[in-house]
């Protein structure tokens, strides 16, 4: 069948159409045309907002940015600052605490002093009133003991007797001021002390034997006197032994007794620290001695089970120890020689249990790595379910000449990036099987 032609004629002429011809294939170019030039405003247009935006959110971020820099910039000053004062406090609190033990210390000086004067001043006053106190009692005894001599030697033919008492008395007062020289000068004290108690014995047995045997006198007179001969000299010789002691540096029996205390607290300390040295000596040893038995049971342990259950390791370690000249097989030893028989450098490994392992990692590769194809393949589910079309719905193409509508950006569904990468792994399986 043949397609007809009409053709327009206008009394028997043909006469030339006056509406205009259009060309598709120019329509549809134009069309192409001014759909490209409306995505590339598009575009221009998303990217120029997408540059608007996001120098936005790069100032808002820069602003965040700078005033989190000037807020740690601001704590770090605050730090600092507190760290400042805090060091500044510290300073003044060990300048105040340098000053207190300075004053402390000052005032524990001044104490001292003024304690040791005070002990000084007490000594002084003591020792005056013991001196004066000693040549008083002499003194005392002179005048008690003269009389008595006087009146015992009392002779009107031999009146030169008279002398004796000033001889007997005399006796003891020099030898006792000879004592004192002794004393001053550092010289030995004994030859005059000893003189000093045979006069006063000599003075002293006379004036009892006057009072015996002269009524005049009478035996209280006799006895008072004796005991005033032998006291001034006794005290005033207990007086000066206390000067030669002080002189000497020889301790008093106070001193000496708290010496000697100090001196069993010290032994007693000494003895304390040396039982304790003992002590501790003695539980490191046994500290020590429990420990060597463990190690040792432990090696003993440890020898027994590689030996029953590692019987060819066992032998070469044992030749190993004894070239290397070792008491026990360390675990060095059994490490080389578990690499000289398995070869492999991990203690406890062997050529099966590596063997096993290296199997099992290579099916979990294969487990892992294989593509999934079929009913579980994410390719195809990679996008969600579209929407089904009406079968009545007209077809949107028909009004724009057979155009395929355009397609803004966005419109598709993104592909999700685990399609993608089951696709590429799908792709080099299919080349790889070609």
């Amino acid at each position: 069948m043949t397609a007809m032609s009409v053709e327009k004629k206008v009394n028997g002429t043909n006469v030339t159409s006056l509406e205009p011809q259009f060309d598709p294939r120019a329509l549809a170019e134009a069309e192409a045309i001014r759909t490209r030039a409306a995505a590339e405003a598009e575009a221009l247009h998303t990217e120029a907002a997408g540059k608007a935006e996001a120098e936005k959110i790069k100032a808002v971020e820069e602003a965040e940015r700078q005033r989190i820099a000037n807020e740690r910039a601001g704590m770090r000053l605050e730090k600092e600052r507190a760290d400042h004062l805090a060091h500044l406090a510290k300073k003044a609190a060990e300048a105040a605490r340098s000053k207190a033990d300075e004053e402390k210390a000052d005032k524990a000086a001044a104490d001292a002093e003024a304690a040791e004067a005070k002990r000084d001043g007490e000594q002084e006053r003591s020792e005056r009133w013991w001196k004066w106190g000693a040549r008083g009692i002499y003194a005392v005894g002179l005048i008690i003991a003269a009389p008595v001599q006087f009146m015992h030697f009392w002779d009107r033919e031999r009146p030169f007797l008279v002398a004796a008492p000033a001889l007997l008395e005399g006796l003891a007062l020099v030898l006792a001021f000879g004592a004192a020289w002794a004393v001053a000068h550092r010289r030995d004290v004994a030859p005059y002390r000893v003189g000093i108690m045979l006069g006063a014995a000599i003075a002293a047995g006379i004036n009892m034997y006057g009072g015996m045997s002269d009524p005049r006198i009478g035996f209280n007179a006799g006895l008072i006197g004796a005991i005033a001969s032998l006291g001034g000299p006794i005290v005033l010789m207990a007086y000066e032994h206390g000067i030669a002691q002080k002189a000497d540096g020889i301790p008093s029996w106070r001193e000496r007794r708290a010496a000697d205390k100090v001196t069993e607290q010290k032994t007693a300390a000494a003895e304390q620290a040396r039982a304790e040295k003992k002590a501790a000596a003695d539980k490191a040893a046994a500290d020590k001695k429990a420990a060597e038995e463990r190690a040792e049971a432990e090696q003993k342990r440890r020898d027994e089970d590689r030996r029953t259950h590692h019987e060819n390791v066992w032998g070469v370690a044992d030749a190993m120890r004894s070239a290397r000249g070792s008491q026990y097989v360390t675990e060095q030893i059994w490490a080389d020689a578990w690499y000289r028989v398995t070869g492999c450098k991990t203690v406890g490994i062997t050529l099966e249990i590596e063997a096993q392992s290296r199997a099992a990692q290579a099916r979990m590769k294969m487990a892992t790595d294989v593509p999934i194809i079929g009913d579980f393949s994410l390719v195809e589910s990679q996008k969600g379910p579209r929407a089904k079309r009406d079968p009545d719905a007209p077809d949107g193409r028909r009004n724009n000449g057979g155009t395929p509508p355009v397609r803004r950006p966005g419109q598709t569904a993104p592909y999700s990036p685990l399609a993608k990468a089951q696709a590429s792994i799908e792709q080099t399986t299919d080349k790889d099987s070609k």
